[in-house]
């Protein structure tokens, strides 16, 4: 990490108040816990995701929510009764953001099944930002296929009428469908988003402003979580999915990636390596990192994918 680097992650860390993870994990009190079974059902390919470790970051953040939707909810109804108006719960929402390969998809399920727990909250749903993505179709008319998860590869337009809707209380939103099997938006599926209690909204560029926007997503976030790591440490993450994926999903022959299953792992780890430094590694300088002095929560994890530290913002 370059000087400048360094300097405006010192800036940014002065806006937080940083816990040691025994620390934090003192806050859990008595947060509904999970058990092994269900831990290990959620855990991504490849995590060594425990279930101290759910208890020691995931139940006191559960926690931390937990207050925060009682809260929301006793601000809404004040609003309400201002207004006369009948009194409604709207959707909390959460907005998980990171890198590709950080985690940000079992720390979700995981996050999904803690709020679960709770009596006041059981109806909680994820919807990650993929399916907002252009189709392929599209990408490649736009010279766009190599910039997937660049901000531009993204329909915001659509992004923001989702999140509209669903913050409004529409009874019914549907949300777009990815495959990650066909890399593509799948044109005849969707997810029918009713109502939850809390909203999980996931993805990469949760937490960007476009330039010139007059709304963004993050217009419509409640609370909002960043998962952190060194680059190093998160390139090494996706070389290492690459080479399963390669054992395992990508044998299918529907797979978009079934070539990469023909390839030996050598060449399998080139070629992971190559997309990190073309595609993801820039798309993580350029636009996911500088947006995690944006986030309430930045959770920062090591090597072996265990929490290290956990900050909150003060400012």
């Amino acid at each position: 990490m370059g000087e400048a680097a360094l300097e405006r992650r010192s800036a940014d860390i002065a806006d937080y108040e940083v816990f040691t993870r025994p620390e934090w994990a003192a806050l859990r009190a008595t947060a509904p816990r999970l058990a092994e079974g269900e831990v290990e059902a959620l855990r991504g390919i490849g995590e060594e995701l425990s279930l101290q470790e759910v208890e020691e970051v995931l139940l006191p953040l559960s926690r931390l929510l937990n207050l925060h939707v009682l809260a929301a909810r006793r601000l809404a109804e004040v609003e309400d009764r201002f207004l006369n108006r009948p009194l409604r719960a709207p959707p909390y929402i959460v907005a998980l953001a990171g890198s590709v390969a950080v985690g940000k998809s079992t720390f979700a399920r995981l996050l999904q099944a803690v709020l679960a727990r709770w009596p006041v909250h059981p109806r909680v749903q994820i919807v990650t930002t993929d399916g907002f993505l252009y189709p392929n179709r599209v990408l490649e008319e736009r010279g766009l296929m190599d910039r997937k998860g660049f901000p531009e590869s993204y329909d915001l337009r659509s992004m923001i009428a989702f999140l509209r809707a669903v913050r409004s209380g529409s009874a019914e939103v549907r949300a777009p469908v990815y495959s990650h099997h066909a890399y593509d938006v799948q044109p005849d599926e969707a997810e029918v988003i009713r109502q939850p209690d809390i909203l999980i909204f996931e993805g990469l560029n949760v937490l960007q402003t476009p330039p010139g926007a007059s709304v963004m997503a993050s217009d419509f976030f409640d609370f909002s979580i960043y998962l952190d790591a060194t680059e190093s440490d998160i390139e090494q993450w996706f070389v290492e999915r690459v080479l399963r994926l390669r054992g395992t999903a990508f044998m299918d022959p529907d797979s978009y990636f079934h070539h990469v299953s023909r390839l030996s792992q050598e060449e399998a780890r080139e070629m992971a390596r190559g997309v990190w430094r073309d595609i993801n590694g820039p798309n993580l300088r350029e636009n996911i990192a500088p947006t995690r002095a944006r986030a309430r929560l930045v959770i920062t994890k090591v090597r072996d994918h265990a929490v290290r530290e956990v900050a909150l913002r003060r400012v």
